[in-house]
C-alpha cells in the first residue's frame, strides 16, 4: 500500500479491512483500539516518570529537587509532544505516523538504560541542582515528548465528523488520563518491588514496540520502520553488553534502593548500608558495639547514661537503618527493651540478611510510619527515644513538628530523654535552629551536642539534639560511661550562653503541622552537596 493512501481509523470500511487483514472495521472496535493505544501509551509514560526517581536515586539522591526536576521535565516533554503531535497529525493523518511515533517511544525509552550507565559520571563535577536538571532532561525528555504525541495523533485519526469533535477529544483524553493513573499506581504499588526499576523500563519499551506493530501499521513506510527496528535492536544489544539491566541495589523497595557493600574502617572489615545515595550505617558483624560515626558515639554515650540509671531501661528508635544503635543497646544491656519504628520492611530484612541482626533478636520492630505508630504506643513508658531518620537529602518533615514533639513527650517517662540527629551547618544553617527552637516549646531542657567542642565552625556536621524535662548533667553522662570502661566521653554540649547567643543570631522558625518548610531550610545545604 502507498503511504499516501493510508486511511484514518474511523474511515476503515469493510473493503479496506479486506485489504489489510487483522484491522478492525466496526466503529465500536475502532474506538476500542484507539482507547487501548492511548491508555497503554499514557500508562507507559507515567510508569517511566515514577521509575525515574528510583533510577536517579543512587547518583543524585531523592529530594524535593529530584522530583521537581522529574515532574517538570516530563511535563515539558508531554506538553511539547502534544503540540508537535497535533501539528504532525494535521499534516500527515496516517496510521504509520502513529506506528513510527510508538516505535520511537520504545527506542528512546530503552535507551534510558545504557545512558544511565554513563551519563551521571559525565556531569559529576556540576553543582547538584543543574546536574539533576541536566540528567533528567537527557534521560527522560525525549521519551516523554514522543509519548505526548500519541494522543493528538489518535484523536486526528478518529475524527471524521466535526460535530463529534468534543465527544471524541474528551473521551480520548479521559482514557489517556486513566492510563496515566493506572501506570502511576501499578508502578508505585506493585512493579518496582516486584521486578525492579530497570526491568520496568525494558518492559515499557517492549510494550510500546508491540503497540506500534499491532496498531500502527509502520510497515507502510518500510525504510523508516526498518531504521527504527534496527535502532531498537542496537539499543537492546548495547543494554545487554553494558549490563544495564543489572541494578546495584540489593533490594529495590517501595522506599529505597538498598545497597550493601564492604570496606575497611578503623582497621576492621565492615559492611556499609546505603539507602539511595547516602551511606546510613557501618556495621561490624562480630562487634555490635563498634560505632563509626561521631554522632553514633554521642548517642552511645547517652544510651550508656540511660543504662547506668536503669539497666532494664526501655528505648524506642525512629528509623532502623543498619540497626547499629539498637544492636549496641541490645548487646550492652541484655535486660533492656529495644523497639524500632522502621517504615520500610525491606530495610529490616536487609539488616537480618546482610548486617548481622539475628532473626531471634530481642529488638521489636514496627514496620510503620512513626507518626502513626506513636499513636498506638503506651504513654509514660520510655526512658530513651532516639530520632535517627534525618539526613540533608530527605527529612520526614512530619517528625519535626511541635505536634509530634508533644506526642514524644507523652511517651517518655518524667526523666526520659528524646535525642535526634540533625544534619546542618552550625552558623549559617536554619534547620538545626528551627529544630531546637521547636523542641524548646515542649521540653524544659534542650541541648545541642557534637563530637567536637568547636562551636564556631560552619562546616556541615551531624549534631545530636537532646531534650528532657529534667536537667541533664554531662558529668553524670561521663561517669556512667567511665563505669563500664567506654573511655573518654565523645559528647560535647554547647554551653547555655553560647546557645542563647547562637539562637539569637537569626529569627527562628517554629515547625508545626501547618507550617514546616524543612526542604527550604535545608536547600542551601543540599545545593552545596557535590
Amino acid at each position: 500500500m502507498n503511504p499516501q493512501e493510508d486511511i484514518p481509523l474511523e474511515q476503515v470500511d469493510d473493503d479496506t479491512a479486506a485489504q489489510a487483514p487483522g484491522e478492525p472495521s466496526r466503529p465500536w472496535l475502532l474506538a476500542l483500539v484507539s482507547y487501548v493505544v492511548v491508555f497503554t501509551a499514557s500508562a507507559c509514560g507515567l510508569t517511566i516518570e515514577i521509575v525515574a526517581g528510583r533510577l536517579l536515586a543512587p547518583s543524585i539522591g531523592v529530594s524535593l529537587y529530584t522530583w521537581t526536576s522529574i515532574i517538570g521535565i516530563v511535563l515539558a516533554g508531554i506538553s511539547l509532544g502534544n503540540y508537535l503531535g497535533g501539528v504532525l497529525a494535521d499534516r500527515l493523518p496516517r496510521r504509520y505516523v502513529l506506528g513510527l511515533t510508538l516505535l520511537g517511544s520504545g527506542v528512546s525509552s530503552l535507551a534510558i538504560l545504557p545512558l544511565l550507565q554513563v551519563i551521571p559520571n559525565q556531569f559529576a563535577e556540576l553543582p547538584i541542582a543543574p546536574r539533576i536538571v541536566l540528567l533528567t532532561t537527557i534521560l527522560f525528555f525525549v521519551p516523554s515528548l514522543l509519548l505526548g504525541m500519541v494522543t493528538p495523533i489518535v484523536v486526528k485519526l478518529r475524527l471524521k465528523d466535526l460535530a463529534q469533535t468534543g465527544n471524541i477529544v474528551g473521551k480520548t483524553y479521559a482514557v489517556s488520563t486513566a492510563g496515566s493513573i493506572f501506570g502511576t499506581f501499578i508502578t508505585g504499588f506493585v512493579l518496582i518491588q516486584w521486578i525492579g526499576a530497570r526491568s520496568i523500563i525494558l518492559a515499557a519499551a517492549g510494550v510500546l514496540a508491540l503497540l506500534a506493530l499491532a496498531f500502527g501499521r509502520p510497515w507502510d513506510v518500510k525504510i523508516a520502520t526498518a531504521a527504527f527496528l534496527a535502532m531498537l535492536t542496537a539499543v537492546a544489544v548495547l543494554t545487554v553488553r553494558m549490563d544495564a539491566l543489572q541494578s546495584s541495589c540489593v533490594v529495590e523497595s517501595g522506599y529505597y534502593c538498598i545497597r550493601v557493600t564492604e570496606r575497611e574502617e578503623s582497621g576492621r572489615q565492615v559492611r556499609v548500608l546505603t539507602l539511595d545515595k547516602l551511606v546510613h550505617s557501618y556495621v561490624d558483624l562480630y562487634d555490635p558495639t563498634f560505632l563509626v560515626y561521631g554522632y553514633e558515639r554521642v548517642l552511645g554515650d547517652l544510651a550508656t547514661y540511660a543504662g547506668g540509671r536503669n539497666p532494664k531501661f526501655r528505648s524506642l528508635f525512629i528509623g532502623g537503618g543498619g540497626y547499629t544503635m539498637p544492636r549496641f543497646i541490645e548487646t550492652r544491656y541484655p535486660d533492656s527493651a529495644v523497639e524500632v519504628v522502621e517504615i520500610d520492611p525491606a530495610v529490616t530484612d536487609v539488616a537480618h540478611d546482610y548486617l548481622g541482626m539475628s532473626r531471634s533478636t530481642r529488638i521489636i520492630t514496627y514496620n510503620q510510619d512513626a507518626r502513626t505508630k506513636f499513636l498506638d504506643l503506651p504513654e509514660d513508658a520510655y526512658d530513651l527515644v532516639v530520632g535517627d531518620a534525618f539526613d540533608h537529602f530527605s527529612v520526614p518533615y512530619h517528625l519535626t513538628t511541635l505536634e509530634f514533639n508533644e506526642r514524644v513527650k507523652e511517651l517518655l517517662k518524667d526523666d526520659g530523654l528524646y535525642t535526634l540527629n540533625v544534619v546542618d551547618k552550625l552558623r549559617s544553617g536554619r534547620f538545626l535552629r528551627a529544630v531546637v527552637h521547636t523542641l524548646q516549646q515542649t521540653f524544659e531542657n534542650v541541648y545541642v551536642m557534637s563530637d567536637t567542642s568547636n562551636w564556631t565552625k560552619n562546616l556541615r556536621h551531624t549534631f545530636v539534639v537532646t531534650a528532657s524535662n529534667t536537667p541533664l548533667d554531662i558529668a553524670d553522662v561521663a561517669e556512667a560511661n567511665a563505669r563500664i570502661g567506654r573511655g573518654r566521653l565523645t559528647a560535647n554540649v554547647m554551653p547555655h550562653g553560647v546557645m542563647r547567643a547562637w539562637l539569637a543570631e537569626q529569627d527562628n522558625i517554629l515547625l508545626t503541622d501547618n507550617f514546616v518548610p524543612v526542604d527550604n531550610l535545608l536547600a542551601p545545604l543540599f545545593l552545596e552537596d557535590g
